[in-house]
């Protein structure tokens, strides 16, 4: 069996064992479904009996948290074999039909915010690295540093108050404006801009910083090698030197860190999609939480995981594509 072949068997192992350990895990959670529902039956009609109550949750509930849990493990893994995620008891919707909604606005944000911080952070990289030492490079890996120390939700709180709430320049919540009618019109697309842009820039100001640095390390080692001294004694303008030969050449350690990140970008948007109220992948996965809705709960892991280690395979599988350097041959995917 081949490098390729192995490596798949792996990912699939990999995503059976999150999705049989994410099963086990939520269901040893305190509470349930059953008594979420009960709250709400109660909630909306306090004179019912306890009886009446039951029987109301064995209609609404129909995972039944109540059989064996072996039972609902084999239930839940048939399901999944003809791609049926369950129904949400939170929403009463298809978990499949709800996250499907929900995934191309989170990839939009969280894509065009690691676009931005991806293309900021190279080029500052290589920038610095070819002003080493001087004043310049001081203060901007200094900004670097402390970009990098701050998390993105406290960057988010900071431009939602200031912003949204205290100036009144973006929206505070939702997709788009209540009204507006999708389709491919210029003034759907700048709302649609408009509402995502603190969420992205919250991003972008946290995420340059560390991966700016990573480059600068990068574009330092690159900087010594021959090619680079041939370039500047060919006379070549330095912008050229610095994204063409420098940055080109640095990039490619932080090739496989960048996949990583972006098959995290669905499960990193959780809080921030709560902060901005961004109904989104996180947004219904941190729903999901509080109402110890399994379902929903089980297909947001499920989505998490398929991401990270598609994102993952298609790095080993790439990384030898893009840099010849490294070798492929039996698993060995080492530069040199």
């Amino acid at each position: 069996m081949n490098y390729y072949a192995k490596r798949v068997l792996r990912s699939g192992l990999t995503v059976y064992i999150v999705v049989t350990l994410s099963f086990v895990l939520v269901r040893l959670m305190p509470g349930g479904p059953a008594d979420f529902v009960k709250a709400q039956i109660r909630k909306q009609n306090p004179a019912a009996t306890p009886d009446e109550i039951n029987r109301m949750v064995e209609q609404y509930i129909s995972l039944r948290p109540d059989r064996p849990l072996s039972e609902q493990y084999i239930n839940y893994l048939d399901g999944l074999l003809h791609l049926d995620l369950g129904t949400s008891v939170y929403y009463n919707r298809p978990v499949a039909e709800i996250y499907a909604e929900a995934i191309p606005w989170t990839l939009f944000v969280m894509g065009v915010a690691l676009l931005i911080s991806l293309f900021i952070s190279i080029t500052l990289g290589a920038f610095l690295a070819y002003y080493e030492g001087t004043k310049i490079d001081y203060i901007l890996s200094t900004v670097s540093v402390t970009m990098n120390s701050v998390p993105y939700y406290i960057a988010g709180i900071f431009l939602l108050v200031i912003f949204a709430h205290t100036l009144g320049l973006f929206p505070s919540g939702d997709r788009t404006t209540m009204g507006i009618e999708p389709g491919f019109t210029v003034e759907y697309i700048l709302d649609v801009l408009w509402h995502a842009a603190l969420p992205i820039l919250s991003v972008v100001l946290t995420a340059f910083g560390g991966r700016a640095l990573g480059m600068r390390g990068n574009s330092i080692r690159v900087l010594g090698e021959d090619y680079i001294r041939v370039a500047r004694l060919r006379g070549l303008p330095s912008n050229r030197i610095q994204l063409q030969y420098v940055a080109r050449n640095a990039v490619l350690p932080i090739y496989t860190n960048v996949m990583i990140q972006i098959g995290f970008i669905l499960g990193g948007s959780i809080i921030l999609e709560q902060i901005f109220r961004y109904p989104g992948v996180g947004f219904y996965f941190f729903r999901s939480i509080n109402a110890r809705d399994y379902p929903l709960m089980m297909g947001g892991f499920l989505i998490i995981t398929l991401a990270v280690i598609i994102a993952i395979t298609i790095a080993d599988f790439t990384y030898s594509i893009i840099d010849p350097r490294a070798s492929s041959g039996g698993g060995n995917h080492e530069a040199f």
